[in-house]
């Protein structure tokens, strides 16, 4: 046993994860790799791509690696559980008229879990990934995730949901580093195809980046179920005829097969009536909206009237916000007027780089 103790760290084969075991292992850890199967692309639907982290040659790069490098290395299957939770989610959350992000869902419930349950199973005391944030201990003894120093590949946003017994027992050593320099780590390793290796942006279960034509899929019989109902404005005129609304999301511009010789934006889903709202760019503006399901990390409770910076989406520099305890969630209200708010997304709240918690937004008002 390494006098650092001993790490389970999350590999998919990618440049990231694959730094993030080396370096902890040239740091005196003893580490295990650990490759997870959450999805099985021969039922996709008809695309030969493989992108991401759950095709055969990621997880032989994984393999590899540990090979080359000395450490045992495992592939999980979880593609039972997977399905059963973020597969299902995502397919009722469109269903409902909103927007899931199963990254978060998958981070939140499924991967965390299961990396601390193999842990536990191979005395493991840490589990790595190669997310790009930190994460420390606050004075009231509470551990938080704060941004990476590369602002421009920082995952925070999407570890939100990690509750306190995963965070105290996690590793994220790819925090105090910039992208370029991890490339050159993978260099220096002798890995300069690694070095090269294009990133996956896409769904890992939708590797063609077509939602819908899951979405077809996987509910047999949806289009002739949602399709042909009415585009109305805001006034409830009939302005045409849409795909079905689970085909559409809010701020969505292109793509609605409709013409009014100005943009017109999606403002409102309502599955009830199978209808999209059309309006204008200024009609996605909000000044407040209401988050459920939360987790909090740096603090306990949320004081009436604290002020956060408020991301609404991965790639949003966010917004000044006062947020106030609401029922079971929060009632955020910020400075200036919000755009494209989407229920089913994810809200991050910050102080300075730190992660105070974070929900999924409801609706906005």
């Amino acid at each position: 046993m390494s006098r650092k103790g001993k790490v389970l760290v999350a590999m998919s084969g990618g440049i990231d994860s694959t730094i993030t075991a080396l370096m902890l292992h040239d740091q005196g850890y003893e580490v295990v790799g650990i490759t997870m199967k959450t999805w099985d692309y021969a039922t996709a639907g008809p695309t030969k791509k493989e992108t991401g982290c759950c095709n055969l040659d990621s997880f032989n790069d994984a393999r590899m690696a540990a090979v080359q490098h000395g450490f045992p290395h495992f592939v999980l299957d979880i593609r039972e559980e997977f399905g059963d939770f973020v597969i299902e989610n995502f397919v009722d959350e469109y269903l409902a008229g909103r927007t899931p992000n199963p990254c978060v869902m998958c981070n939140t419930h499924i991967k965390w879990r299961a990396l601390l349950k193999r842990a536990d199973a191979l005395d493991c005391e840490f589990i790595a990934t190669g997310h790009y944030g930190n994460i420390r201990q606050h004075t009231n003894g509470r551990y938080f995730i704060s941004k990476g120093v590369d602002e421009t590949k920082d995952q925070s946003y999407v570890l939100w949901g990690l509750q306190q017994d995963l965070l105290s027992r996690t590793m994220l050593p790819l925090g105090p580093y910039r992208k370029t320099e991890i490339r050159q780590m993978a260099l220096d390793y002798g890995y300069p195809e690694l070095a090269k290796k294009s990133e996956s942006y896409e769904i890992c279960f939708v590797p063609d980046n077509d939602y819908r034509g899951f979405l077809k899929r996987r509910v047999e019989g949806l289009e002739e179920k949602v399709g042909g109902g009415p585009f109305v404005d805001k006034q409830g005129n009939i302005l045409g005829r849409h795909k079905g609304y689970p085909f559409y999301t809010i701020g969505q511009r292109k793509g609605l097969e409709v013409t009014f010789g100005r943009p017109v934006y999606v403002t409102a889903i309502r599955p009830e009536t199978n209808t999209v709202v059309l309006g204008e760019e200024a009609d996605l503006d909000r000044n407040e909206m209401l988050v459920t399901k939360l987790n909090l990390m740096k603090y306990e409770l949320i004081t009436p009237g604290m002020e956060a910076t408020t991301r609404i989406r991965y790639k949003d520099a966010g917004g000044l916000s006062n947020i106030y305890p609401e029922g079971a969630g929060v009632r955020v209200r910020f400075f200036e007027r919000a755009k494209s708010i989407a229920p089913g997304q994810s809200a991050v709240f910050y102080e300075g780089v730190d992660v105070i918690g974070g929900g999924i937004i409801q609706r906005g008002e």
